[in-house]
């Protein structure tokens, strides 16, 4: 019987046991307003049956590391007793100057990740090693697979465990986002009215929060007008806003890393009853699913809460997305407040609720707040009034 590579170091007694891990080691979380934590998924790695953590996706880098480069520019690894960062000559110096609590050291010509990685593997004698399954490309794993000596287990489900649950320094991360996006939300609710473009409104969204404070946006902002508000994910374009339609505003950015995420819908000039009736529903079902929102229920129960008054209104037919989805280092994550979701939702987790109404061609309403979920119930991280407005 061929023995895996774990088994065969376990035999000649290189590797260590599953179940112990001897010291885990420690480090700061924190530097410069960036969060960590090299520690937490060391000291989860042993339930898992892991002796280390491949992290080469760009958010779970991230997450782990509090520093940011883009897509591929960097690999963190995490064991039982160490963390390393390896990165090229464009990153090493700012990695220096952010990274916490992991040796750094750089790639270069002849000494690839595939290398760098095989020696501190070495170093620390990793016979299991979990990596992103969800993240990593088929080509990316048969180039680790043959690169490191190893075994290589699927666990991208510890690090969705990690990052469900949000701490004190995260929450504080997604909050300020928050209140950026909501300041430029006050001053572009002065801005909107007929003839401006929806593609206008788009961008002067993007230059207020950047000029708040952002560093990115969370996602490219979703600005729908009339018709177009039946495009729940639509592309804002050169249409005009018009008198006696919505205008919706799907947006959210990026502070310390970290996403806020809201809609906003509202009337220019005057609101029909068909449309009073139709903003009036979708509240009334976001309040439901707020109200049924805590940990420890499932998140088709959330949903569910929110589904029945969009149904009872005779609109159900018309509401084909979920309540809610994580948000956090990436503005989808779990967990998700959708219907096909029968785990237990955890405390501490923040989600979206965000229920909509679309009528094909016709209009569209969705109204997004930001929650974080508790043993009691839930705290909503959303200031910014919801009220039907008529500009």
């Amino acid at each position: 019987m061929r023995l895996d590579r774990g088994a065969q170091h376990r035999q000649a007694g290189t590797c260590p046991p599953v179940g112990g891990t001897g010291k885990v080691f420690r480090q700061a979380c924190r530097k410069d307003g960036t969060v960590n934590h090299f520690h937490q998924i060391a000291a989860l790695l042993d339930s898992y049956g892991l002796d280390a953590m491949l992290l080469t996706g760009e958010a779970n880098r991230f997450y782990a590391s509090g520093f940011h480069s883009a897509g591929t520019d960097g690999v963190a690894l995490v064991t039982r007793k160490k963390a390393y960062y390896f990165t090229d000559s464009r990153y090493i110096e700012a990695a220096g100057r952010s990274v916490q609590g992991a040796e750094i050291r750089e790639v270069g010509p002849g000494r690839g990740y595939g290398v760098l990685l095989s020696e501190a593997l070495g170093e620390q004698q990793v016979c299991r090693l979990g990596y992103e399954e969800a993240y990593m490309t088929v080509l990316e794993h048969e180039r680790y697979r043959k690169a490191l000596p190893c075994d290589l287990v699927p666990a991208t489900e510890l690090l969705w465990k990690l990052r469900a649950v949000k701490d004190d320094e995260e929450l504080d991360a997604m909050v300020a986002a928050q209140r950026i996006a909501e300041k430029a939300l006050e001053v572009i609710l002065e801005e909107i009215r007929p003839g401006v473009t929806e593609k206008e409104i788009a961008a002067r969204l993007q230059y207020l929060m950047l000029h708040f404070g952002a560093e990115n946006m969370s996602f490219d902002p979703i600005v729908v007008s009339g018709p177009n508000g039946s495009l729940p994910h639509g592309v804002p374009g050169e249409r005009t806003i018009q008198n006696g339609e919505f205008v919706t505003m799907d947006f959210g950015c990026i502070y310390h890393g970290y996403c806020s995420d809201m809609t906003r819908t509202v009337a220019v000039g005057f609101a029909t009853e068909e449309m009073q009736k139709v903003y009036q529903t979708v509240l009334s079902a976001q309040q439901a699913g707020i109200a049924a929102a805590r940990a420890g229920i499932t998140g088709r129960d959330v949903d569910a809460a929110a589904r029945a008054v969009i149904a009872a209104a005779g609109y159900g037919a018309y509401f084909g997305h979920s309540f809610g989805h994580g948000v956090g280092v990436e503005i989808h994550e779990a967990p998700n407040a959708s219907p096909s979701n029968e785990l237990p939702l955890p405390a501490g987790a923040v989600i979206s609720a965000e229920p909509g109404v679309y009528l094909p061609g016709k209009l569209g309403v969705r109204i997004e707040d930001v929650i974080l979920l508790t043993e009691t119930g839930c705290r909503n991280l959303t200031k910014a009034p919801k009220e039907l407005l008529i500009l």
